[in-house]
């Protein structure tokens, strides 16, 4: 099973619920929301972590900042307002994790979900949290290290990439940043400018 799917597995129900409530739509619209928007963050997260200062950040901000969290305080601290700091700027996140990007992700999911960009970019920063308290859990114990969290999230990316549909194109427009259909070292080079090191 990727993280991606046991991710999911686990904001089925109540956290699934919460969110459709906090987003004024319905459950199904919020899973199929969530579907879609989660292999992407994992598929970006693994895209910068493929580089090793980025590995590096990424391990310290996991360590840092989101370790020791569960998914339901996370997602309470979330929803309700009430923030733990770092670990729930949910907009910081994103702003590591995509770059200049972030609209160009909201807007196609906006499209493929059906929803307006408004309620993706509040959906978005709900799931970036999450993703963080879930892959410290997973990944950035006392034991882990750049390598591993590179190699844990490069899987996800192949995954998410191969197996196309939504999700796999939305990162393949993500990466590709000058829009010629290919990912080459300019590309490289500006995701490399927006990896997660730089403190905003």
């Amino acid at each position: 099973m990727s993280l991606t799917d046991e991710l999911l597995a686990k904001l089925q129900g109540a956290p699934l619920q919460q969110v459709s409530q906090q987003l004024g739509i319905s459950d199904t619209q919020a899973s199929g929301a969530i579907s879609a928007a989660l292999p992407v963050l994992m598929g970006a997260l693994g895209n910068n972590a493929s580089q090793p200062q980025g590995a590096q950040a990424l391990l310290g901000a996991l360590q840092n900042n989101h370790s020791g969290l569960d998914l339901g305080s996370v997602l309470g601290s979330v929803l309700g307002g009430g923030g733990n700091g770092a670990a729930s700027d949910g907009a910081g996140i994103l702003g590591h994790i995509f770059g200049g990007s972030q609209q160009k992700v909201e807007t196609g999911l906006a499209q493929a979900t059906q929803l307006d960009s408004g309620r993706t970019g509040q959906l978005l920063q709900i799931l970036a949290p999450i993703v963080m308290a879930f892959l410290a859990q997973r990944l950035g114990g006392g034991q882990a290290n750049a390598g591993s969290l590179s190699q844990a999230l490069g899987q996800e990316k192949q995954q998410v990439q191969q197996q196309g549909g939504l999700a796999g194109g939305l990162l393949g427009s993500l990466l590709d940043q000058d829009g010629d259909g290919q990912l080459g070292v300019g590309d490289l080079l500006k995701l490399g400018g927006n990896l997660l090191g730089g403190k905003r």
